[in-house]
């Protein structure tokens, strides 16, 4: 495999385009600090991040046009490219112990701006306006790119960086296939600084990464409203293992935007810490979609500031309002062997009137909370040895 040195060619972007030219190999990015704009990796690259190297991106928004295809909140558009981004690749990574940083308080102000722009993208596929007139990039528009987004790639590795402050969403694969994210640190806080979003994946492997974000630890997605219904591709076949959130809302999150369908997701032995919620299902009437077949096991959440665990349908932000009301389904559900204490709601479940929530499994759960249960709209719910102590320690048994 050919090695290409950074250092020799003035820019990463210029080492990455003569990797590529050359059939593909290593590109290294050696101890020290560097300025970048956008990178786009090509198939067969792989990007190394030597300890100690930091990459700092580009403040300047220009740096990162011409728009490209990206998946916005679950709609498809053209936008600002993300930082790091790769488009119908395969065999790609990015490894090393080197640092990311996304300088995304140059950006993080859009939140206040960007509603007319979200609204005409959010409502795109229900007014028949195509993908390829979906064109956004200006400051103007202010929709945040993502950090890294690979888009509709196979054989993806991240593994073993840290990755500091990004424009929004951090990790965000969208319709990619064969996905590893080890051993990788996230520590970004400002608004919609999601962790990772797997979004319309398959077969994806998340293990050993820390978590401190300003929303979402990990979210997993498929798609908003009419959108994510023509694209109509579930994410699925995902495990989330040995992981640690620190802070940001939800810690293991699947929703809002489930509306190509999730299914088949493990999430086990993992440490929650200060977040708002600790496990998280959530959507909404005009969602649609499904989840079918999730498993939390061996999970501890301590000191949330919500609810140590909730499943709702019932969800109240949403970036805009759906057009419909299709409601969600979820069902096959099980959550065991859930640990900790320090939260507002132990466990809340709320399906809708007409569409309840069914199916769930709840065993070998000890929380303590101000509050134990909050129950609403569901049917057929198994619960074995879950007790849900007062802050006082008065247990409540069900």
């Amino acid at each position: 495999m050919k090695i290409f040195n950074a250092k020799d060619f003035g820019t990463i972007q210029a080492a990455v385009t003569e990797c590529v030219e050359s059939g593909g190999g290593t590109v290294i990015v050696s101890k020290g600090k560097w300025e970048s704009g956008t990178i786009h990796l090509k198939s067969h690259v792989n990007l190394y991040l030597e300890d100690g190297a930091v990459v700092s991106f580009s403040n300047n928004f220009a740096d990162y046009l011409p728009p490209v295809f990206t998946r916005w909140e679950g709609t498809e558009c053209y936008n600002y490219s993300p930082l790091i981004y790769a488009k119908d690749c395969e065999n790609i990574s990015i490894t090393g112990n080197g640092t990311l940083v996304g300088n995304g308080q140059a950006w993080w102000g859009w939140k206040q701006l960007q509603r007319n722009a979200a609204e005409d993208l959010c409502y795109a596929q229900s007014k028949g306006i195509a993908v390829d007139r979906r064109i956004y990039g200006t400051s103007e528009a202010a929709l945040r790119p993502s950090f890294i987004q690979t888009i509709n790639c196979k054989n993806i590795l991240l593994e073993g960086f840290t990755i500091v402050d990004g424009p929004q969403w951090t990790i965000h694969p969208v319709y990619c296939e064969n996905v590893t994210v080890r051993n990788i640190n996230i520590s970004t806080h400002g608004p919609n600084t999601d962790g990772l979003n797997p979004d319309s994946c398959k077969n994806v492997l998340v293990e050993g990464c820390t978590f401190d974000t300003g929303d979402d630890c990990i979210a997993i997605n498929s798609g908003m409203n009419e959108d994510g219904w023509r694209v109509n591709r579930a994410c699925e076949n995902v495990e989330i293992r040995n992981c640690v959130m620190n802070g940001g809302h939800g810690a293991l999150v699947i929703g809002s935007a489930v509306s190509g369908g999730v299914k088949n997701v493990y999430f086990h032995d993992c440490k929650i810490t200060g977040t708002m919620q600790g496990i998280r299902l959530k959507s909404m009437r005009g969602r649609g979609g499904f989840v079918d077949g999730v498993r939390f096991e061996n999970i501890e959440i301590n000191n949330v500031s919500d609810q140590a665990i909730q499943i709702n349908l019932f969800y109240e932000f949403s970036t805009v309002v759906p057009k419909s009301t299709i409601p969600s389904n979820f069902r096959n559900i099980e959550i065991r062997n859930i640990r900790g204490m320090g939260a507002k709601i132990g466990i809340q479940i709320k399906g809708l009137p007409e569409q309840r929530l069914k199916n769930i499994i709840l065993e070998n759960i000890e929380l303590a909370a101000e509050s134990a249960f909050d129950f609403s709209d569901m049917e057929n719910i198994r619960m074995n040895n879950v007790i849900v102590k007062n802050m006082k320690n008065e247990g409540v048994r069900k």
